[in-house]
């Protein structure tokens, strides 16, 4: 099974740049987007066309052009959840769940902590939640995948200039401490579990040539329980995919 996982930067803009070819072709099982900045009912009747041969389960945020996630697959998902059951959080359209077997999918856009950090608080905030909520799976015997943007970098190898970033928000200690919690908690990061020592990014300023010169930021993860991580046969960043300043990950797992 293939589940992508993609920060489109709107989902109007990435379809208006032909991007959605790639998905098609491609052809995840499941396909979480972030940042779509958009409601159903803002498409045009081309963008309908585009994903209509998909089911859709969206969960756009309140403010206009703004945050937003959208779960896509080919066939009906079973069960679906939207957001953490908490206002603070769930206006903002950062979280859909999708239970796929015995497995709970998370599809997840972090918070960004702002440039003057206003929001550092608010995102650690949003980690403690969605981590409390995975331990409560866990408790109950279940397993779980979360994916998406992270707006963090883990650790050093995860950005390209790591020295002139320690007080940038992604990767502040405190945010990066609250991934690492995540991975205290029984949970895996399987790109770094493969690739222990590649540095490959998923973000790109649009500033500067960051891209052309890849200097860039791996935000985009998966994270598993341990107990699925001999399933997985693969995670692929796509970096070659453009359309965003986001590229789509992938995890290939049995499930």
């Amino acid at each position: 099974m293939k589940i992508t996982t993609w920060n489109v930067n709107g989902l109007r803009a990435v379809l208006n740049k032909g991007a959605w070819e790639w998905v098609r072709e491609y052809s995840p099982d499941l396909i979480c987007l972030q940042e779509i900045k958009a409601r159903q009912d803002q498409l045009s009747e081309e963008h309908i066309g585009f994903l209509d041969e998909y089911q859709q389960y969206w969960n756009p945020a309140e403010r206009p052009g703004y945050s937003g996630v959208l779960t896509m697959a080919p066939k009906e998902i079973p069960a679906v959840r939207y957001g953490l059951g908490k206002g603070k959080f769930d206006g903002e359209g950062r979280v859909i769940k999708s239970a796929l077997s015995n497995v709970e999918v998370f599809n997840v856009y972090i918070p960004n902590g702002k440039r003057d950090l206003s929001r550092v608080a608010y995102k650690l905030e949003f980690y403690a939640e969605l981590l409390s909520q995975i331990k409560a799976i866990q408790k109950e015997g279940g397993e779980v995948i979360v994916c998406g943007d992270f707006n963090t970098a883990h650790q050093e190898i995860d950005l390209k200039n790591h020295k002139q970033n320690q007080k940038t928000t992604g990767f502040l200690p405190e945010e990066r401490e609250w991934v690492q919690k995540f991975l205290d908690a029984g949970m895996l990061d399987p790109f770094r579990v493969l690739y222990p020592d590649r540095e490959q990014y998923s973000w790109w300023s649009f500033m500067g040539n960051a891209r052309a010169n890849n200097v860039g930021w791996r935000l985009d993860y998966f994270l598993i329980t341990k107990s699925l991580m001999d399933r997985v046969g693969d995670v692929i960043i796509h970096d070659d995919v453009y359309g965003s300043d986001h590229c789509p990950v992938t995890l290939d797992i049995d499930i």
